[in-house]
């Protein structure tokens, strides 16, 4: 029952099915149990149907103000379940945000609505569970414009939450609350329950609670809260309940079983609780008690059920349901009431039934309680209440059921009925027929062609009852006749005689009778013997000399499969023999071998099938069969060595009948013996020599050799190889001869074994002379095993030459020689000089040379090396030839060079001491270009397409290039395998390029390729051959020899001959005849035939007498093949025709009616006539008027008729084969006719909707008194199509159409109109729209590639299929793989492919799907888990709820072959010298490399420019380590690395860095000076542009470009630190031009920048200023002055200069003075107290600095002398400083004097000192002096710190730079001396610009001229333990000076470098004084 309404009775059954569920079959289903005590009612199960309707169209507009809340409703819509649904506005889908919201009922809320939120929006709704999909109308919003809108809206609630009620124990339950505010994004939502805020659970914005598992807990309000965050607007509130809902249970429930008697009253407890109070409902064997009405039966208020006054029918089963919205629950009790007897209310009668079929004997009682029932038969219970047996089955009514019925059944049934108060029976008979059935079925049959076929049908039965057969064929019935060959014989049996293929077909014997019915079917096959084979050819086996290959088109087979073939050959024209006795069915071809060479042949071949052996073939031509190589080797052959270099081989010829053909000679083979090496030959061109002189052998070697015969086809076998030894020759030089133990008389000579020894050693032979003299040679043998010979007896101081040679039985050997001079010891020898290169070729050059000094001893070996492609200092050096036993060469010829490579060299010599240091290196040469050596390897081929085939190569290394890299390329040949002359040639101009497509090849051809490199001057070898295949394909040509024959009116048997085999282009899986009936059938249909070897079919179930166009194609599994032409025009046989069409009276009077009509559409014939026969519809059926025309009439008049009577019309047709099935038409002669009414009540049933068709049905109106010929249906498709005629010619009895050629997944209405004679009513009404059901896709996906991606795995790509070709609504792919199991690589391969097992193979190979459950966006898929290196075969299809798309083209991927899926690993990067970095890694992990790395590409760039910078290097080689050279010196480079393989490359690695070393820098940018005085200027310069490295420092250098007084003095400071680019020099001379010179230094120092500049005063510059006046107070001091000249241009300002006393160097004190002032006012504090100063003013204009004026007087900085000043205490330590000076004086003079003879070997002592100066900071605004150290060395002799220039001597001293010991730069560095200006860890920010133009220091001038006496006291007698003053000088050690020191060197000469006379001497310079 559904929803408590019964929908079906009751019955064994124990499910329901619903057939086709409908959208009314949803509901609650109940089953009922019924017995005889009862009935109960079981648990309510639901059934869901998922639909959906279309959204109906309400209110589609919706206008709100700007500013507040827009809600859009979700259109009404009928679905089940709820669809779901997504919001569109114009094709672009809404995302939720915080101002959009999407409720849980679907509505859109748009929150502070703006004008750009008007517009169209409409919703998808889909409904998940069938697929549907609906589009909403459009719904407009409009926003009105509101210009008092306020920005700021108090939040409100659009959306309230509402009341849930949710069952306790569910999974969550949510509540939605949605408010508008603005602005909204301050906008916030908050949840509270209790008071308390709810912070779980919420999600949409807030918008959203969720509650996990409700429990009773969670009943309650909830209140959702808005606020408006930042404003004072009290917050929106609303409220929503959770209601928890607790299912029913029971608190009293009856007892399972009541009794009571009759007019007693019962109560039935029944008690229930839950939330909320669950309703009780009581049922009284499954019937409600409410449906019943009995008075006497009353619910009470308890629950309970109370029965009153009871009577017998009240017993049964009371059930109690509990159900509230939880669920529902039920109780039941059994209630027996007693006290009524048995009564029969229906006896059993008597019964007849068939053997096999259900008995059925009632039997019906009534009593209290109720009677129990007992069936019985002779006294054996068969059924009861406890009592069941198989087959016999108690019905609740009391009957018994018996199923199947057996004949032994038969007899009388007793039925006993009794209970406690009473007992009574009753009998039946049951008679049982013997069931019809066929015994002896009809079986299959093949008989042949002419014989009789009978098919037998016996069949037992019922002796009372008759039988009647009848035979069909093909489902049509057999109407035998007394004259037809076929036959039903009293027996049942079908007789056919003579039969032909007509009567091939299923035959089904029926036979019907009261006994039952039965049919059997078979199937009768009609064979005959198979015709003969065509086209047989006869062609020689190109592999097989005495084979020959025998092919032909399979013949028409007989339809019986044929057995096998039978080869028979003619030899020579002898009689036909059999050869080959059972060549298998499936072949179309055969080898036959065993033939003899030289012989001729004929063929011929039949096929056998079952009949027997058909006719033979027509002969071939005869075939002579041509030589073969001979089969056997050489007999006898015999080896034995003639001389140390050759053997001579003899043998005798093979045996004469393995010749094969005429022997022209001979091949001798040979190679060394237990080696692998290639084999050398020699060929004897006359069969008469059977011996060989084998020479130019190694010396005593063992060969093997052997001999095979050849004739005109080729080469024989090799004889088994036989092995002999050269005869021994004389050894080769001892080796490693080496002199020792050298005395004055003797010395010892050792040699050891020579590598040659060209047979047994058995002595040495030691000879000696003197050097030049022959006749005193001596010479002394010893035995094999000595090695070593002390020679006694020379004479001292001569030179012998010493020879020793190894011996064997053959002779002494080469001689090795050497020259000693006896008592002396021979040397090293020295370098050789004067390379020249000459000769330069590809691959040697000569080189020439000059021998170095020989040691003494001659020389044994010289070796050459070279720097091969990388030329530079730091690239490495490697040995690239050797010469020995050569101790007077000069020249050399270097072999094995490459080709186009730089090479330079160096040699050395070795003698018997050891090698001599390196030569110098000779200039760089490049050796010629050669063509390349070797072919490129690893050479693969693959299948690409169906006309492609894809080459990959490992492509040369550069090594290998032996030319231009520009000019190097690939040169591809290729070729089909069958046709050797016709190769064509590609070319490949990238070096690098690793494969190549050939395109435009032949489908399903075997190629042949060959590779080979060139460059500029040629091409290198060849590589191997490889072989491919193209990809399958459809065949490009059609089956040949297409016939065709008709056979009866509905069949034509078609026969044809296999596509030839260039044209298969695959295998030929079977064939399709395409068929259309001539301008009948718009499209051809088809008819497949499997498998390639039946190649005939007949086509049935044709149209009659019907000319049929017919083609036949091959298809492969890639598809079909090209249709065979031309059409073949076939017409089956004529039959009777079918029945006239249109017939029509369109004239029709009371007496008369005119009949016309149009021939039959199937005319089945030509039309001999027509017979129009008529009668009055009441007369009998037999009394027709007939009346015959011709066949061209088309029309007939009836006359003499009754007025106003109905007549029957029948008009049939006449072909020669007889009169057709007859066309029937009523008509009334009357004249009161008029058009129909149009046809009503149409009706298109759901069930009768398919994909493509449905049904209509529908009710003729009024015909207006004229018959209705014909309907027209009409069709529109929706929403937007036309109406359409369907069909014109629906019969005028019909009341239903099926409406086919309807697209899948559509809309369409109807619509009919009626025609009669009077023409056509008016159409019908439309019919409701009807959507036709989804069909599987039409078009499968669309652009399939597969793709490798790991080497087990593909990734698949394609497109989906059209919209209009889905067919309803997609669901996904499945993708189909397989693995194909051969891969063509050779022609055996081949051969194979074309075998039916190896057809069979690609056939039956297993194949996987995977299913890709997605929308159609999805367009790619991986597959895993695949095998490597296999071809895999892929097809997709796509699906929907109904089935699968057609299959797209098939796709085949080579599996196993992928680019690495991991970068390298363990990339470091190591410097190796300024330009060359080392780079190393692992290979990636083995598990990703996917297949074997052929290499590497090094990525390397300059760090943070790697787009201007990336290089890359390919490594072929496949080892971890590579040299980027060629780099930027000092610079970080990045390196990334990716390997690759033949598949491609993989990803590269992550960056690693490393850095280059450092390189001597360039020269410094720029060079300039500024404040240029008479004596100083400052000199800056620029950091070199190119650093190479961390500059550490500069080094400037100066000098005058002409003697200042004799004297030309050179200045070199070093500045460290590259922060100081400046310099402040002080001690120039006016008016002199120097030369100054800058390097940067890194690691070392770079090139350096010069110029020249010319102290001051500069021309026009202003002149000295006059009456320079100091005055001195107590604090301060005043220079005033008088302006001088002021030169070319006004004065500018002034500069002050000072000279102190302790320094005596002239520097600026003061700068920038206005030019207006005349004096200068400075506070004593900024001198230096104790010093005497000297001042000067200088003028300033645009020119530059001006003269100076004169000094002024000497002017003291002392202010008030302290204590340590007085008198007294300078006496004390003076006295104290004199002692000490003594004894420092006197430890230098003896330390000097060591160091005279110590560090000079010519005797001058030197001395070095390093002094300090400080920088002025006049100009630099850099400028620290405080912190910047310059360090002074000169060549000025200074003893123990004295400050004693030397002096003059009367004449100048020559001396040169050589005499010094030790130079750095043209400066010495003997001793040094270091200052420090400040302490070690002072900061260079100490001192700043303003420190020197604020507060000027005391002390900032260091002299740097050597002559001034108070320079080195006025820092010397500064005490270290004090805190240094400001701007005071330390002295150090100079190797303590840290990081902080900066030596400055002068260099003074006076025509020479002046050396003192002795420590302490003092010598004046001229124009210098003498200082103490």
């Amino acid at each position: 029952m559904r929803d408590d309404s019964e929908l079906t009775t009751y019955s064994s059954e124990y499910k329901y099915i619903i057939p086709s569920l409908q959208k009314l079959d949803a509901g609650f289903y109940r089953c009922v149990v019924r017995n005889r005590m009862g009935a109960l009612l079981q648990r309510k199960s639901e059934v869901q149907v998922a639909y959906m309707g279309s959204f109906m169209d309400t209110d589609r507009r919706k206008t709100v103000s700007q500013g507040r809340a827009a809600i859009l409703n979700l259109l009404p819509i009928t679905s089940y379940p709820r669809p779901q649904v997504t919001w569109f506005r114009e094709g672009h889908k809404i995302i939720p945000s915080n101002r959009i919201a999407i409720t849980l009922e679907n509505q859109l809320v748009i929150l502070a609505t703006t004008t750009s939120d008007a517009g169209a929006y409409y919703v998808q709704a889909v409904n998940e569970k069938n697929g549907e999909n609906k589009t909403s109308p459009f719904i407009y919003l409009s926003i009105a414009r509101d210009v008092g809108t306020p920005e700021t809206m108090a939040p409100t609630i659009v959306v309230p939450p509402g009341n849930r009620s949710v069952v306790a124990g569910s999974s969550e339950t949510t509540l939605e609350c949605i408010a508008s505010a603005r602005p909204v994004e301050d906008l916030s939502v908050t949840w509270k329950r209790n008071g308390v805020r709810i912070t779980s659970g919420l999600h949409s914005f807030g918008r959203r609670l969720t509650i996990s598992n409700p429990t009773s807990a969670d009943t309650g309000p909830y209140v959702c809260e808005a606020a408006l965050r930042g404003s004072a607007f009290e917050p929106a509130r609303a409220t929503a309940f959770l209601f928890i809902i607790e299912p029913p249970y029971f608190t009293a429930e009856p007892e399972s079983r009541i009794s009571a008697e009759v007019e007693e009253t019962v109560d039935i407890g029944c008690q229930a609780m839950g939330v909320p109070l669950p309703t009780l409902q009581w049922y009284k064997d499954a019937i409600s008690i409410s449906r019943l009405q009995n008075p006497r039966y009353k619910v009470l208020a308890s629950g309970g059920l109370r029965i009153q006054k009871l009577r017998p029918e009240d017993s049964g089963i009371f059930q109690c349901f509990a159900s509230n919205e939880g669920g529902e629950i039920q109780t039941h009790t059994y209630l027996d009431v007693t006290n009524i007897a048995p009564v029969f209310t229906q006896r059993p009668v008597d019964t007849t039934v068939t053997d096999g079929m259900t008995a059925i004997l009632r039997c019906e009682v009534s009593g209290a309680p109720k009677p129990a029932i007992t069936w019985k038969r002779e006294n054996h219970i068969l059924a009861s209440g406890s009592v069941r047996i198989p087959r016999f089955m108690l019905l609740e009514s009391g009957g018994l059921q018996i199923a199947p019925v057996f004949i032994q059944d038969a007899g009388n049934y007793t039925c006993y009925a009794a209970n406690t108060e009473g007992s009574l029976n009753a009998s039946a008979t049951l008679t049982v027929w013997n069931r019809t059935s066929i015994v002896h079925p009809p079986e299959d049959h093949v008989v042949i062609k002419g014989t009789t076929a009978t098919l037998h049908c016996g069949a037992t039965h019922d002796p009372r009852v008759s039988l009647r057969y009848v035979w069909k064929k093909d489902n049509v019935a057999l109407t035998p006749s007394s004259t037809s060959r076929i036959v039903v014989e009293k027996d049942g049996s079908l007789l056919i005689s003579q039969t032909w293929s007509g009567d091939i077909g299923d035959y089904s014997c029926e036979i019907v009778s009261e006994g039952g019915n039965d049919s059997r079917m078979a199937r009768l096959e009609v064979i005959e013997l198979p015709h003969s084979p065509q086209n047989l050819l006869a062609s020689p086996n190109s592999s097989h000399s005495h084979a020959v290959v025998l092919s032909w088109v399979r013949p028409f087979d007989g339809n019986s499969p044929i057995l096998y073939y039978i080869v028979e050959l003619s030899e020579n024209n002898s009689p036909w023999k059999v050869h080959l006795s059972n060549v298998g069915p499936e072949m179309t071809g055969v080898t036959v071998s065993g033939l003899t060479p030289a012989r001729t042949y004929q063929f011929r071949v039949c096929a056998v099938n079952e009949v027997g052996r058909g006719q033979y073939s027509a002969e071939t031509s005869r075939l002579m069969l041509p030589e073969e190589p001979p089969s056997a080797p050489p007999k006898n052959i015999v080896a034995s060595g003639r001389t140390n270099q050759s053997i001579m081989v003899q043998w005798q010829p093979p045996p004469e009948t393995e010749h094969n053909g005429v022997l022209r000679g001979y091949i001798l083979r040979y190679r060394l013996a237990g080696l692998p090496g290639e084999y050398q030959q020699r060929n004897i061109t006359s069969p008469e020599v059977n011996y060989c002189l084998v020479t130019d052998l190694i010396i005593w070697t063992q060969y093997e050799i052997q001999v095979a015969a050849y004739n005109g086809a080729g080469l024989g076998v090799f004889s088994r190889a036989v092995t002999e030894y050269t005869l021994q020759g004389e050894p080769g030089a001892v080796g490693h001869l080496s002199f020792t133990e050298i005395l004055d008389t003797s010395l010892k000579v050792s040699w050891q074994e020579p590598l040659e020894k060209n047979g047994i050693i058995t002595g040495y032979q030691i000879s000696w002379e003197v050097y030049g003299r022959n006749d005193s040679r001596l010479t002394h043998t010893l035995n094999s095993t000595t090695h070593e010979y002390k020679i006694q007896g020379l004479s001292s101081l001569t030179t012998y030459t010493i020879d020793v040679a190894a011996v064997t039985a053959v002779g002494a050997g080469l001689v090795t020689s050497s020259t000693i001079s006896s008592g002396v010891p021979p040397d090293l020898p020295g370098a050789p000089s004067n390379l020249v290169i000459s000769n330069i070729s590809p691959r040697s050059a000569t080189l020439q040379f000059r021998p170095g000094y020989d040691g003494k001893t001659s020389i044994s070996r010289w070796i050459v090396e070279g720097q091969v492609g990388a030329i530079g200092d730091e690239e490495e050096w490697v040995t690239l030839y050797e010469e020995e036993n050569e101790p007077d060469a000069q020249t050399l010829e270097i072999p094995n060079l490459t080709p186009y490579t730089h090479y330079r060299f160096r040699m050395k010599q070795v003698n018997i001491v050891g090698p001599s240091p390196y030569s110098q290196s000779s200039r760089v040469i490049q050796t010629l270009q050669a063509p390349p050596d070797v072919a490129p390897t690893s050479v693969t081929v693959r299948t690409a397409s169906e006309t492609s085939l894809r080459l990959r190569w490992v492509p040369l290394p550069d090594s290998q290039y032996n030319g231009n890299p520009e000019s190097v390329g690939y040169r591809i040949k290729y070729w089909r395998s069958d046709l050797q002359s016709s190769a064509v040639a590609q070319v490949v101009s990238d070096r690098l390029e690793r494969e190549f497509t050939i395109e435009e090849l032949e489908e399903w051809m075997e190629y042949e390729l060959q590779m080979q490199a060139f460059n500029a001057v040629g091409a290198g070898p060849w590589s191997e051959v490889v072989r491919g295949r193209t990809r399958e394909s459809v065949p490009s040509a059609a089956p040949e020899n297409v016939s065709a024959e008709a056979v009866s009116s509905t069949q034509i048997l078609l026969t044809w001959a296999s596509v030839p085999e260039q044209d298969q282009n695959g295998l030929i899986l079977g064939y399709k005849i395409l068929f259309r009936a001539k301008d009948l059938d718009p499209e051809p249909r088809s008819h497949i035939v499997r498998g390639n070897h039946t190649q005939s079919a007949l086509l049935a179930g044709l149209r009659k007498f019907v000319l049929y166009e017919l083609q036949v194609l091959a298809f492969t599994r890639i598809g079909n093949g090209v249709p065979s032409t031309p059409l073949i025009l076939e017409r089956t046989k004529d039959d009777a025709p079918g029945p006239p069409v249109r017939l029509v009276f369109p004239e029709v009077r009371l007496t008369s009616v005119r009949i016309v009509w149009q021939p039959p559409e199937e005319p089945n014939g030509i039309i001999l006539g027509y017979q129009i026969a008529y009668r009055l519809a009441s007369s009998s059926p037999h009394t027709f008027t007939t009346v015959e025309v011709g066949a061209t009439v088309r029309q007939f008049t009836a006359t003499d008729l009754a007025p106003e009577s109905a007549y029957i019309f029948r008009l049939s047709a006449k072909t020669r084969q007889g009169w057709g099935e007859p066309l029937e038409a009523t008509v009334i002669t009357t004249e009161k006719r008029e058009r129909p009414a149009p046809p009503r009540e149409l009706l298109v049933p759901q069930a009768e909707v398919t994909a493509r068709s449905l049904r209509l049905q529908w009710v003729p109106g009024s015909d207006g008194a004229s018959p209705i010929r014909y309907f027209t249906v009409q069709v529109r498709e929706l929403p937007r199509g036309e109406w359409q005629t369907y069909s014109s010619s629906i019969s005028h009895e019909a009341t239903a159409c099926v409406v086919d050629r309807l697209r899948p997944f559509t809309s369409y209405k109807l619509r009919l109109k009626a025609t009669n004679d009077i023409g056509d009513s008016d159409f019908s009404s439309e019919t409701e729209a009807v959507t036709t059901l989804q069909d599987v896709p039409g078009e499968p996906p669309g652009s399939v590639s597969a793709t490798p991606h790991t080497t087990s795995s593909v990734l698949i790509q394609w497109q989906p299929p059209r919209d209009e070709s889905l067919n309803g609504l997609l669901q996904g792919y499945r993708i189909y793989y397989r693995e194909l199991e051969y891969e063509a690589g050779s022609g055996t391969e081949a051969k194979m492919l074309k075998s039916p097992i190896a057809l069979r193979a690609e056939l039956t190979a297993q194949s996987s799907f995977k299913t890709v459950n997605s929308s159609s966006t999805s367009t790619m898929c991986e597959l895993t888990h695949l095998k490597k290196y296999r071809r895999y075969e892929v097809i997709m299809t796509a699906y929907n709820i109904i089935g699968e798309s057609p299959a797209s083209a098939p796709v085949e991927v080579f599996v196993g072959e992928a680019a690495p899926a991991m970068a390298p690993q363990n990339v470091q990067v190591t410097p190796l010298t300024a330009s060359q970095l080392e780079v190393t890694w692992d290979p990636p992990p083995p598990e990703s490399q996917n297949g074997n790395i052929q290499g590497y590409k090094i990525y390397y760039w300059e760090a943070d420019s790697q787009n201007e910078t990336e290089k890359m290097k390919v490594l072929f080689l496949p080892e971890p380590v590579v040299r980027l050279k060629n780099l930027t010196s000092h610079t970080k480079y990045l390196v990334s690395i990716s390997a690759f393989n033949a598949a491609g490359d993989g990803p590269r690695s992550d960056p690693q860095q490393g850095r280059t070393h450092q390189a001597a820098p360039g020269a410094p940018s720029f060079l300039a000076f500024s404040e240029i005085t008479s004596t100083t200027l400052n000199v800056s310069w620029g950091e070199p542009a190119a650093a190479n490295g961390i500059l550490q420092g500069y080094r400037v250098v100066y000098e005058p470009l002409a003697p200042v007084q004799g004297v030309s003095k050179v200045v070199t400071v070093e500045v460290r630190g590259n922060w100081q680019r400046w310099l402040k020099v002080r001690d120039l001379t006016k008016g002199v031009t120097y030369f100054f010179r800058v390097q940067a230094r890194t690691i070392t120092y770079g090139p350096e920048l010069q110029a020249n500049i010319t102290a001051g005063p500069a021309e026009g510059s202003p002149g000295s200023p006059r009456d320079v006046l100091v005055t001195k107070s107590a604090s301060e001091l005043t220079l005033q002055w008088t302006e001088g000249h002021s030169g070319d241009t006004p004065t500018t300002g002034y500069v002050i200069e000072a000279r102190p006393s302790d320094e005596g160097l002239w520097d600026m004190f003061v700068k920038d003075i206005p030019r207006s002032a005349t004096s200068y006012t400075l506070s004593l504090d900024k001198l230096r107290q104790g010093v005497t100063y000297e001042f000067r003013v200088v003028a300033v204009n645009e020119a530059g600095y001006g003269e100076p004026s004169n000094p002024s007087t000497a002017v003291s900085a002392q202010v008030e002398a302290p204590f340590y000043e007085e008198w007294w205490f300078l006496l004390v330590m003076a006295l104290s400083s004199l002692i000490v000076i003594l004894l420092v004086v006197f430890a230098l003079v003896l330390h000097g004097q060591n160091k005279k003879y110590k560090n000079c070997s010519t005797g001058k002592g030197i001395s070095t000192m390093e002094e300090s100066v400080t920088l002025d900071n006049g100009g630099f605004a850099a400028l620290e002096l405080s912190s910047r150290h310059l360090n002074v060395k000169s060549t000025f002799s200074k003893k123990n710190g004295t400050r004693s220039p030397p002096r003059p001597s009367p004449g100048g001293l020559h001396y040169s730079d050589e005499d010094i010991c030790n130079k750095y730069n043209g400066a010495v560095l003997t001793e040094s001396v270091s200052l420090k200006e400040k302490s070690a860890d002072a900061s260079e920010s100490e001192a700043t610009d303003s420190d020197y133009e604020d507060a000027l220091p005391k002390h900032s001038f260091v002299n740097h001229y050597m002559s001034d006496p108070t320079y080195y006291n006025s820092w010397k007698r500064r005490a270290q333990g004090r805190a240094p003053a400001p701007h005071r000088y330390e002295a150090v050690a100079g190797s303590e000076a840290g990081a902080q020191l900066h030596p400055v060197i002068t260099t003074q000469s006076a025509g020479g470098v002046y050396t003192p006379a002795g420590p302490g001497a003092r010598t004046p310079l001229t124009g210098f004084s003498s200082f103490v």
